[in-house]
């Protein structure tokens, strides 16, 4: 409480805090604002047979099972993202703009938006096309008016909170998209944690119950104590004299993360892995019979419980793991700037020994991160996959997004309450 009133005494940082709770109660507003003409109970009923899509609604903070005007929630913005970085990889002339600093960077971010709308009606249209193949949707959903109409709604709900999203991190608090992801997170709990309590309230499985708490438990501290875990390198810094002054000669350690990624791995898996299964499901009623064949073949192969999906899920998790911590670590910049303010490694010569020691290290403590993320991001599936009436379907996946955006937001919170603190003396 006395940190809270620490906080709450400085004029700027209320109002952001303010404007954060303001934007999250928007959120949620939206979230509740249906597309008219289309039955929820029967979609609600689907996307519990289906945990792909389970995790998708999720992540829209059930927005998605709601069929409200943000279905899509911000996923297009996040597939927008994740080809951007790799065009960045591949395209000489984007490389370039990310290096030309904050100009490059709102140039990157705007070419980012445009590309999500788009993608935006993609995935709107895929999805409304896989609940039609599935016959939960009337004809009437897909004459061309109302199709456009829907169509306009999801892209404009998720361009909308793209924008509320920005505005969390630019005169809020915290990273917006993030936050947006947890608290839709947060918004399912009662009905997932009401479900589960209502399919064994009849039965004898408390015993199960109590050992799933107790993994829950287990999880979350597994959660923190990954993310909170580093490596530190020790740097020491040589003796300068400057004038009657002499600097130097301290050492200290730079601390490298085993979660240097965070969070984004397994959302880019997850709207990786998502592309497929909407795509698949177009073609279950296509006119030629091989094509038919071909596509419910895949779907099986692809279904969320199959184990061919569970493996390339976790393989993708670890490959986005190295490729995410590539694309904001970067050696040869570190081992630059050690050695311009004269610190070196003891026992590595400065320059080019150093870039290779630190990406060497880097790459070790990232396959333990990377593996870690990746059972986290499987649990889920593997727990529903032997236990249909665990209903929770957040599983490890949810609580590292939650733990994650709460530990970096109060850091967040910590590094500006010290700056006041600084101003104020």
């Amino acid at each position: 409480m006395n940190y809270l009133k620490q906080i709450w005494q400085y004029k700027d940082l209320r109002s952001k805090i303010l404007l954060t709770v303001g934007i999250l109660i928007i959120f949620r507003l939206i979230a509740h604002i249906p597309i008219s003409g289309i039955s929820e109970d029967v979609i609600r009923k689907f996307f519990q047979k289906n945990a792909m899509l389970g995790l998708l609604d999720l992540f829209s903070g059930g927005a998605l099972r709601k069929f409200s005007v943000a279905m899509m929630g911000v996923g297009p913005y996040i597939t927008a993202s994740i080809i951007m970085q790799l065009l960045m990889m591949i395209v000489p002339s984007l490389e370039e703009l990310s290096k030309e600093g904050e100009l490059g960077q709102r140039k990157i971010n705007q070419y980012t938006r445009y590309l999500t709308v788009p993608l935006a009606i993609f995935e709107a249209y895929g999805l409304l096309m896989l609940l039609k193949n599935q016959n939960l949707l009337p004809v009437s959903v897909f004459a061309p008016f109302n199709l456009l109409l829907m169509l306009i709604s999801a892209t404009a709900g998720t361009i909308f909170l793209m924008w509320l999203g920005e505005l969390i991190s630019e005169k809020g608090i915290g990273n917006g998209i993030s936050i947006i992801i947890a608290v839709g997170i947060i918004s399912s709990f009662p009905a997932e944690i009401g479900a589960t309590f209502a399919t064994i309230i009849g039965g004898t499985q408390w015993l199960w119950v109590a050992a799933m708490l107790i993994l829950t438990i287990l999880v979350i501290f597994g959660i923190v104590f990954v993310n909170e875990a580093q490596r530190n390198i020790p740097v020491s810094y040589a003796k300068r004299v400057r004038g009657m002054r002499m600097y130097g000669g301290v050492s200290t350690y730079l601390p490298l993360r085993v979660t240097t990624a965070g969070v984004i791995p397994i959302i880019f898996a997850i709207s990786i892995m998502s592309f497929p299964a909407f795509i698949i499901r177009l073609f279950e009623h296509a006119r030629s019979p091989w094509l038919v064949s071909a596509a419910k073949f895949l779907s099986n192969i692809l279904a969320s419980t199959s184990p061919i999906y569970i493996i390339l899920y976790f393989i993708l998790v670890v490959l986005f793991t190295y490729f995410y911590t590539a694309v904001i670590f970067n050696p040869i910049k570190i081992a630059e700037n050690v050695q311009k303010q004269g610190g070196f490694i003891p026992g590595i010569r400065p320059g080019r020994q150093t870039a290779e020691f630190l990406n060497l290290v880097m790459n070790r403590i990232t396959l333990a991160g990377a593996l870690f993320l990746g059972v986290i991001a499987v649990l889920p599936f593997l727990i529903q996959s032997k236990f249909p009436q665990w209903q929770i379907a957040i599983g490890g996946t949810g609580i590292l997004i939650i733990v994650s955006v709460i530990l970096e937001t109060m850091k967040q919170l910590q590094s500006l309450l010290l700056t006041k603190q600084y101003e104020r003396y």
